[in-house]
């Protein structure tokens, strides 16, 4: 019990570090509103989801070895993350006059923070050799390593689920101000993509 609390701990300062899945969740958010960026925590949830299920099954020192296979995809995503930053960042400011509410491609949304999470090396190395660490010497492997996961899962998911939350609470203020938003939507977009192209997988 004590191991699965540190876990949390340690998993909130992971989510306090805004990483790609995290900007683009903001960015979302800032765009579409707070549910969308909710949308694009589901996303990135089912993408580490699928990442920690292929830790469970051992897969994860495998593709350590073989990571190479997963590289033409990760730069796939890294150009489409600045691609999308670079046409929030030019777009105009909006005539408030002529807003309404806004109907957000939901299942785009969702496929994006899932590519992104799922196609990001770094974090399938990186939780095969943190996830471990927690799973006692006795006991069924598979079992507890399994419900480490779940945990780690769950409170990611939660911190994922508070970026969207306060990003979304800000959107109101950056409504006013059209340029900035789509300047800082942009920035997250763009610094998402970054933070793929700079995910190595040491």
């Amino acid at each position: 019990m004590e191991s699965l609390l540190t876990l949390a701990l340690i998993t909130l300062g992971l989510v306090a570090i805004p990483g790609p899945n995290v900007a683009l969740t903001v960015a979302n958010s800032l765009r579409y509103g707070t549910l969308y960026g909710l949308c694009t925590v589901m996303g990135t949830t089912v993408g580490v989801g699928v990442q920690l299920i292929l830790v469970v099954l051992g897969i994860g020192a495998l593709l350590e070895i073989a990571a190479d296979i997963l590289t033409w995809l990760k730069w796939a995503g890294v150009v489409y993350l600045l691609w999308l930053g670079y046409k929030s960042w030019i777009a105009p400011a909006e005539d408030l006059s002529t807003v309404r509410a806004v109907r957000a491609p939901v299942w785009a949304l969702f496929s994006r923070g899932l590519m992104v999470a799922i196609l990001n090396p770094k974090t399938l190395i990186f939780n095969a050799a943190l996830l471990p660490q927690f799973v006692a010497p006795e006991g069924e492997y598979i079992t507890q390593l399994t419900l480490v996961a779940l945990v780690f899962l769950t409170v990611l998911t939660f911190g994922d689920a508070l970026w969207a939350v306060f990003a979304g609470a800000l959107r109101p203020l950056m409504l006013r101000f059209q340029q900035l938003r789509n300047r800082i939507t942009g920035g997250f977009l763009i610094a998402a993509g970054i933070g793929l192209a700079l995910a190595d997988r040491k």
